[in-house]
C-alpha cells in the first residue's frame, strides 16, 4: 500500500459569465457595447446616464448574464462609441434615441427589457414610444419621467433652459464638467464614499476632457428640456401598456428625488418601488440588491 497522501480535491470555481466587448455600425455611428449571456436568453438592454457609459454596468452584467442576454451600449458622446466627423452628428436626445433604435435594429432585437438610468431614461422611453411592442419590462434606477422627480440640483440647468446665455452655459460647465463635479455625483449621498471605485468617476472625468466633449454635454443639458415636455407621453405609454416595472432608487440622489420613483405607481399600479440608502449612482454601492430586484421582476 502506498504511503503517498492523496491529492486534495480542488474546489470548483463558480463560472462567471465573460463580458464581450464589441462594436457595430448603427446610424452612421461606430457603437461600442458590452454583451454577455446566452444568445437565446431574454434580452436586457442597459442604458447608462451622464457622465458615464456602459462601464457603469461592469459589476451588474455578470450578476445577470447566467440567464439573460445583457447588452449595454455607449451612447454617442459617451464612453468609447465613435462618431465620425463626417457624420455631422447633432447631439440631442432625439438623436441619441434614433441611434439607440438603429442599434437594436442592427442587433435584431425585437423584444427586450430596458434598464434606464439618468439620461438612459428619456433615451429608453423615446425607444418605447417608437417601438412599444418591443418593451417587455422596465427597470428604472434613478431614471426619471415625472416633473416631481426633478430635485433642486436642476435649478442652474432650469435657468439655462429659460435663458441659454453664454454666462448660464459657463455656470453649468464650471459646476459640473470637471473632476470634482463628476466625483460629487458618484459620492454624494453614498453611505461610504470611499467604497466607490475611483476608476468610475476618474474615467468619466477623463473622457469629458476630450476635445469638443464639453460642448456636447452642454448641448445635451440644454436639450434635456425636450424630455420634460415628453413626460406626459412617457406616462401615457406606461398607462397604456402597463409594462412590469421596477423603480429602484438611491434615495439621496440630489438630481432625481424619491417622488419621481413613487410617481410610477400612479400610472403603473403594479410597479415595484424600492428605496436604497445611497445616492445617484446606486449601482456603485448596491449592485447586489439591484441585481436581486431585477431577477425578481423578470423572474
Amino acid at each position: 500500500m502506498s504511503n503517498q497522501a492523496a491529492t486534495p480535491a480542488v474546489p470548483a470555481v463558480p463560472a462567471i459569465p465573460a463580458i464581450a466587448l464589441k462594436r457595430i455600425e448603427a446610424d452612421g455611428v461606430n457603437v461600442f457595447y458590452r454583451e454577455a449571456g446566452p444568445a437565446d436568453g431574454p434580452v436586457l438592454l442597459l442604458l447608462h446616464g451622464f457622465p458615464s457609459s456602459s462601464h457603469m454596468f461592469r459589476e451588474l452584467i455578470p450578476r445577470l448574464a447566467d440567464r439573460y442576454r445583457v447588452i449595454a451600449p455607449d451612447l454617442p458622446g459617451f464612453g468609447f462609441t465613435e462618431v465620425p466627423a463626417g457624420r455631422d452628428y447633432k447631439y440631442s436626445f432625439a438623436a441619441l434615441a434614433k441611434t439607440a433604435e438603429a442599434f437594436v435594429d442592427a442587433l435584431g432585437l425585437t423584444r427586450y427589457a430596458i434598464y434606464v438610468f439618468d439620461y438612459g431614461a428619456p433615451t429608453g422611453y423615446r425607444l418605447a414610444l417608437a417601438q412599444p411592442e418591443r418593451i417587455s419590462a422596465i427597470v428604472s434606477q434613478n431614471g426619471n419621467a415625472y416633473e416631481e422627480g426633478l430635485g433642486d440640483a436642476w435649478d442652474p440647468i432650469r435657468r439655462y433652459w429659460s435663458e441659454p446665455s453664454a454666462e448660464n452655459r459657463q455656470v453649468i460647465a464650471d459646476a459640473i464638467l470637471n473632476f470634482e463635479g463628476t466625483r460629487w455625483q458618484y459620492v454624494h449621498g453614498a453611505p461610504n464614499p470611499d467604497s466607490i471605485a475611483p476608476e468610475s468617476y476618474t474615467l468619466d472625468a477623463a473622457l469629458l476632457e476630450r476635445p469638443g466633449n464639453k460642448d456636447i454635454q452642454l448641448d445635451l443639458f440644454l436639450d434635456y428640456a425636450s424630455n420634460v415636455k415628453l413626460y406626459p407621453e412617457f406616462q401615457a405609454f406606461f398607462r397604456t401598456f402597463q409594462p412590469p416595472t421596477l423603480a429602484i432608487w438611491g434615495k439621496h440622489d440630489p438630481f432625481f428625488i424619491p417622488p419621481g420613483a413613487q410617481a410610477y405607481k400612479r400610472d403603473i399600479p403594479a410597479a415595484v418601488v424600492e428605496m436604497l440608502d445611497t445616492g445617484h449612482f446606486a449601482i456603485e454601492t448596491h449592485v447586489d440588491e439591484i441585481a436581486a430586484a431585477i431577477r425578481r421582476l423578470l423572474g
